[in-house]
């Protein structure tokens, strides 16, 4: 029974492994479009989706990551928590062959569902760390504010006193001159 994946439209890093049982030399086909626009790329069919954004996806032989192991990779150049790949790390590290990569941005924000049929076989699912979020000051000079002190307000100056005065004079005039019309008339 073959493994089936469901990726929503809202995944972000999330990291599907999966080892390519090709030979060499049809390795580089695996991943191309086929003549027309009608016919997709064989790893389409393999992993059982018809979308696929190739910039989120990565073949390459493991033989590539010599002193790094991929284990190392995963966790260097993915953002893979050390933790996580730990318990695997034997196990990804011996592996041989080439290996296939698949980010969630490969399926470019929408649904799918991944049925991986030969040549791939999965190994794992992987999710990337969050890094935290650290509200420290920040370290340069010209980050320092001079925030002090609010001013106070200038005093009301005697033309704005008087002005105002005679605004509410004018006012209450109007309200005085308006019910003597009212109740005279």
């Amino acid at each position: 029974m073959s493994e089936t994946f469901h990726v929503t439209s809202s995944e972000r890093g999330v990291i599907r492994l999966f080892v390519v049982n090709l030979p060499a030399d049809q390795i580089d086909g695996f991943t191309e479009p086929g003549p027309d626009a009608d016919t997709p790329a064989p790893i389409n069919k393999a992993l059982g989706v018809t979308y696929l954004d190739s910039d989120f996806v990565e073949l390459f032989p493991v033989s590539n990551l010599t002193g790094l192991g991929l284990a190392g990779y995963l966790t260097e150049g993915l953002g893979v928590a050390e933790a996580n790949l730990k318990p695997h790390a034997s196990r990804l590290n011996g592996l041989s062959g080439h290996v296939l990569i698949v980010l969630s941005s490969a399926f470019g924000g929408f649904d799918a569902t991944i049925t991986p049929t030969a040549p791939l076989k999965w190994i794992g699912t992987y999710t990337e760390e969050g890094s935290s979020i650290k509200f420290a000051p920040l370290p340069s000079d010209a980050a320092k504010g001079t925030v002090g002190e609010t001013p106070a307000k200038p005093p009301k100056s005697d033309a704005r006193i008087g002005g105002m005065i005679a605004v509410y004079a004018l006012i209450a005039m109007f309200a005085l001159v308006g019910l003597i019309i009212w109740v005279g008339g």
